[in-house]
């Protein structure tokens, strides 16, 4: 099982890890927002290759980013993503990975706005097999196994990354009993608590194979809440529309989604299952990865245009703002600007294209860090009831808490806090009242956009009248 690396991918040498990660390194671009942190494409000046840095702020939870680490380092297979070393810079982790080309299986899948073929999911499903197959031989559970998870190479080659919420199964512990992953993709015996091993990983790979066929996962379009009661009592999820696909393909489905995890098909047994060992060589999926590459480079070269094309505007209202006014230089000619807003005007155009799984984060429950994070759901409930699994408590109490949180609308039709609004405002925490305070802005967006498609869609028809009586007094 154990995969050997080409001989010019090595770890970085003690030299280069005792030097200021800048010596080493040309950082060139920023590709995304990775789990903890941000993900810069750079140079390795000492041999020219390509390499990705995630970038993690010292505040962030090190524990995780730790395991991430210990994990990474453990494993030699092409079929995971390589790690080179770390460095600390100021207050930042910089943690040095093998560079995916090419993204995410679901940034492709949204940057082409169309799901996958049989061809190109088989090809995909064969080498993230062959990384868990690997995984769960070093007796380690990924717990995250989804499209977002799945890295792809310029050549096509698939590698497994997001090591965040990974476990190890030691000799004394056969099962995990923590409940972590992301919701749609959970396996049943995660979200019952009843303990599970790694074909809970095989779960997440069916239920990845359906997001790649039909561009997300079951009960995508359901409250969460809902989804983690329906899958432990639902038969297994299968396509939407089953006759579009193949009998092997269909077959490799059930082979995965088996709710009985004893029944459940392991990495090394669907290696040899007709669909994967039919697969088409990584090759296949060089124009799939050509294509999105050519997509996101217009989207680039787009954003450019249109920041240029800001920047002038701002510039352009800024000489002549009639606001507050401050002396720019010290010109005989005592130019004149605003010091209005042009600096957050003139930042860096961010692109918010949120998936749903972005949206929903990892969900960590009955962790020892009770501590609640953005994008991350942490519970640990005090009496666990057999009935039903003890986390959903903390659901329910939040469906209490929103319920309870309701505005009451005064003549005006402007929603204003109820008495037991402010009675429950007063328990909230400091940093739950910040974040509820930045959420306003977005809230109040929404709103002046509302009021102002009505406006326009009243405005309108008085438009097209005048328009109309002009047509008639030029006849």
């Amino acid at each position: 099982i154990r995969h050997a690396y080409p001989e010019q991918l090595k770890k970085l040498s003690e030299d280069c890890l005792n030097k200021q990660p800048e010596e080493v390194f040309d950082v060139l671009e920023k590709l995304g927002e990775g789990s903890y942190g941000s993900v810069f494409k750079a140079h390795y000046k000492e041999t020219g290759e390509i390499v990705a840095i995630k970038q993690v702020p010292v505040e962030s939870d090190l524990q995780e980013i730790i395991k991430e680490i210990s994990i990474m380092q453990q494993c030699n297979s092409p079929y995971v993503v390589r790690y080179y070393g770390s460095y600390f810079k100021n207050s930042d982790l910089w943690i040095v990975m093998e560079y995916c080309g090419a993204g995410s299986v679901s940034d492709i899948i949204r940057l082409r706005s169309k799901t996958l073929t049989e061809d190109e999911i088989a090809s995909i499903l064969q080498s993230t097999l062959k990384g868990l197959e690997y995984l769960h031989f070093m007796r380690k559970i990924h717990r995250d196994i989804k499209a977002g998870n799945i890295l792809l190479n310029a050549e096509g080659q698939a590698k497994l990354a997001d090591f965040g919420v990974a476990g190890q199964l030691t000799d004394t512990m056969a099962k995990r009993n923590t409940v972590i992953g992301t919701p749609f993709w959970m396996a049943p015996e995660v979200i019952q608590e009843i303990g599970y091993n790694c074909v809970a990983d095989i779960w997440s790979l069916g239920i990845t194979a359906i997001e790649m066929a039909e561009g997300k996962p079951p009960y995508a379009d359901i409250h969460p809440m809902r989804a983690i009661f329906m899958i432990p009592t639902n038969p297994p999820p299968t396509f939407r529309h089953p006759e579009q696909w193949s009998e092997s393909f269909t077959d490799f489905l059930c082979q995965c989604l088996v709710k009985s995890p004893e029944n459940r098909a392991t990495a090394t047994q669907l290696l040899q299952h007709p669909f994967i060992k039919g697969a088409k060589p990584n090759s296949t999926l060089r124009a799939l990865i050509t294509d999105a590459m050519e997509i996101k480079l217009k989207k680039q070269e787009a954003q450019t245009r249109e920041q240029e094309q800001d920047d002038d505007e701002n510039s352009d209202e800024d000489e002549c703002d009639q606001g507050t006014m401050v002396r720019a230089g010290t010109s005989d000619c005592g130019t004149i600007r605003a010091a209005g807003s042009l600096g957050s005007a003139m930042g860096t155009m961010i692109e918010h294209e949120g998936t749903m799984e972005s949206q929903l984060g990892t969900m960590v429950i009955n962790s020892d860090d009770e501590d609640q994070e953005a994008g991350t759901m942490k519970s640990k409930p005090d009496t666990p009831q057999p009935a039903k699994p003890s986390f959903l408590e903390y659901f329910e109490q939040k469906e209490k808490e929103s319920n309870s949180h309701s505005e009451a609308v005064n003549s005006d039709n402007r929603k204003v806090p109820s008495e037991m609004d402010v009675e429950v405002m007063r328990t909230w925490s400091v940093e739950e009242l910040k974040r509820r305070l930045a959420s306003l802005d977005p809230q109040m967006e929404e709103e002046i956009k509302e009021i102002h498609q009505r406006y326009q869609a009243k405005r309108q028809p008085i438009l097209d009248a005048i328009e109309a009586k002009k047509r008639q007094q030029k006849v």
